[in-house]
Order: structure tokens, then sequence, then C-alpha cells
């Protein structure tokens, strides 16, 4: 696998990252999988040093495991970074819902129901990565039409087996049809500018986590702490 050097926008270092950042949220790393400065220079045909530089970052993000004389491993899924992770998105995203239905634009309702569109293809199609990244997407346009677009951006510091956990959720099972059905009721309370009904909808939302976390490590011990 070469690194496409046509986007000069981006150093190697920073190609290298991204890519095994991609690599371990989509699970083609799963957790616990060792990965070595040598394997990974010689897959993506780089030199070792924006390799080495690329580990010690996803290392400090959480999501590999450096261990002096044993090696390196995509880190395992800690449920108490995923809870806590979960918590906070629970509550700054239901005071960001009463903001947009206060706040409420054609723009975002415009952005919303195109995401929703996408959403309903990803399910028939089951291409998972892609659902995740219209969920994200979902989220993410709700905090940027209320202007908390940064604040979105710290919860994302937060967010890394939180998501994984999301993802191997989305591998798991298929059947995403309430996952979609709550997007569409969040949508509809925003459009009727019900900020009660969108906060009840998105707590519920996001309480799934909850059920799903213990489904997963039933089903996946090995990729948890």
């Amino acid at each position: 696998m070469n690194i496409d050097f046509k986007n000069q926008n981006l150093s190697t270092r920073e190609q290298v990252y991204n890519m095994l950042k991609d690599q371990i949220l989509s699970l083609k790393l799963p957790p616990g999988t060792n990965i070595s400065e040598k394997e990974i220079s010689v897959q993506f045909n780089v030199s070792r040093t924006p390799v080495r530089e690329s580990f010690l970052k996803l290392s400090q993000e959480g999501l590999l495991s450096i261990y002096p004389q044993r090696g390196t491993f995509v880190s395992l899924i800690d449920l108490n970074l995923v809870e806590e992770a979960r918590f906070m998105r629970e509550h700054l995203e239901k005071a960001v819902i009463k903001l947009a239905c206060q706040e409420f634009s054609e723009e975002l309702i415009n952005d919303l129901d195109m995401n929703l569109s996408m959403q309903k293809i990803c399910v028939k199609k089951k291409d998972y990565k892609k659902m995740f990244e219209l969920d994200e997407e979902f989220h993410r346009t709700i905090f940027k039409r209320c202007k908390k677009e940064k604040t979105w951006l710290v919860i994302q510091q937060m967010n890394v087996h939180f998501n994984r956990s999301r993802m191997l959720r989305l591998v798991t099972d298929y059947n995403w049809d309430n996952i979609l059905s709550q997007h569409v009721d969040i949508f509809k309370a925003i459009q009727d500018q019900d900020a009660d009904k969108a906060e009840k909808i998105m707590e519920e939302h996001l309480k799934i986590a909850l059920v799903d976390k213990e489904l997963l490590k039933k089903e996946y011990p090995n990729y948890f702490k």
C-alpha cells in the first residue's frame, strides 16, 4: 500500500498517521493487534521515521500501547473511557439540541435531511463505515449550525474508545433501523421546535451505548480491558 503523495498539503507523517488511525477506528486493525514500525513502513512504502512519529501520536491519543521490549499493540477498548465519553456527549448534546430547536434554521434542516437520505441508503447497502461517518456528521452538523463547532472538537478528544465501541456495534449488528429511526425523530423534533421532545430522544439515543457495551464485551472479550 503506497501513500498518495499527490496530496501535497499533508506531510508523510500526517498521511501515515491518518491512514493508521482510520484502520484502527474502522477495526481493520482490531484491538490487541501487534504492529511494528518495520511492518508499517514496508506496507506504506515510507521510511520508519514518520511511522515512529505516528505511533507516538496515536499512543498519546490512547489508540496504541507501546511496551518497551515487547512491542506496539492496538490498545484495548477501555469501557471506563467509553462511558466517560458517552456521559459527556449525552449532556452536551442535550444542551445543543435545545439550542437547535430554539435557533431553528433552514440550513440545518436541509443539511440533516440530506444526511438522513444517505443514511437510508447505507442501511440498505449495509455499509458500516459510511454509516458511522454519516452518524458522526449528523451530530456534528447540529453543533456546527448552532455555532458550537469547537465544543464538538473537544468531544472528539475523548471519543476514540467510544467511537471504536460504536463501530464494533455497527459491524456486529446490521439492524440499524433503531439508530436511523432515532435520527429521524431528532430531525422532526427540531423541525417542530419541540425542545423537550428532542432532548428526551437524544438522551435515549446516546444511552443505547450502555446496553451495547455489555453485549459487545460478551461477544468480543479480547477487545476490551
